[in-house]
């Protein structure tokens, strides 16, 4: 009897495989767990990582488990859901610390902490796309020059001229896209004052840009405007020192000779109506104006020589 007790005793005592199943069941969740979100594949530095403006958290997933960021796309596409609603990442450059698990690098996309500060570039009105490309060039590493000044969404006079932040990263084209866009912002609501001038689109940007290197401020610029729009209606050159052909062809340059702001924008659709016909820049810089040939020979003699 006591010999029964103590099988039946030790039986108790057994383990089940149940049990032990259980067990490594959950040590295999450890495991996977610790190796996907916790575990870091980085190495032993940080790594910037871009993300573009058309990119899908899909793409960007793959990208990281092809940069060996995070060790699988699906997971961790997963892991950003959990932390933030909807599918939209935040574009620009991140900096992503050495070691950083792959619920810290979902944490800074889900929230946008980029780690690292965009770059301010300020254009000044009146700026040529060239002078815009070098700027560009010198401040972003991966810059294209060449497809800047080729792409077609880059034609000179519609790039706005404005303070922008571009991460180091931004490619050529998303630059191309933010300005242009900001263009069509702009101009957008002027398309119906635009149409009351009775000008095209491409003569108000291209007279615009002569108004924005010979206006002084933008007291000028609706004069000046005025005497252009006015020697054109006349059969007259506008012999406009920003544009040098202006002195051997009738009417306004092909295309812009620069990318006017919007103050010369506006005094070109608008153009202030006055009785004179020509104007001079002092050596100061200071513009007088004169209704007659006559008038404009006497500031000519009086301001510059």
């Amino acid at each position: 009897m006591e010999d029964v007790n103590l099988q039946n005793l030790k039986l108790k005592r057994r383990p089940s495989f149940k049990w032990i199943l259980n067990l490594v069941l959950l040590c295999c969740f450890i495991f996977i767990g610790y190796y996907y979100f916790v575990s870091a594949p980085l190495g032993s530095k940080d790594i910037v990582v871009h993300v573009a403006s058309k990119q899908t958290l899909t793409s960007v997933s793959i990208d990281l488990e092809k940069k060996n960021i995070v060790r699988n796309a699906d997971v961790f596409k997963a892991l950003v859901l959990l932390f933030k609603s909807g599918k939209e990442i935040s574009r620009g450059d991140y900096l992503f610390p050495q070691g950083s698990s792959a619920f810290k690098v979902a944490w800074m996309l889900a929230r946008s902490d980029h780690n690292v500060d965009p770059i301010k570039i300020t254009f000044r009105e009146g700026i040529t796309n060239t002078e815009m490309a070098n700027i560009l060039a010198d401040k972003l590493s991966v810059f294209r020059k060449d497809l800047f000044l080729s792409d077609e969404r880059g034609k000179q006079g519609y790039l706005f001229p404005d303070t922008y932040f571009f991460f180091n990263l931004t490619t050529t084209d998303e630059i191309l896209d933010e300005m242009s866009s900001n263009f069509k912002r702009r101009i957008s609501s002027l398309d119906s004052d635009i149409k009351k001038s009775g000008h095209t689109l491409d003569e108000i940007i291209t007279m615009a840009s002569i108004v924005e290197r010979e206006a002084d401020g933008k007291d000028d610029a609706p004069v000046i405007a005025g005497i252009l729009w006015k020697r054109i209606e006349k059969g007259m050159m506008l012999q406009a020192d920003a544009a040098p052909i202006t002195y051997k062809a009738l009417g306004l340059p092909s295309e812009p000779i620069a990318n006017p702001g919007i103050i010369s924008i506006k005094a070109t659709i608008t153009p202030k109506d006055s009785p004179y016909l020509f104007y001079i820049h002092d050596k100061s810089g200071m513009v007088h104006y004169a209704s007659t040939y006559d008038e404009h020979k006497k500031n000519i003699d009086k301001y510059l020589r």
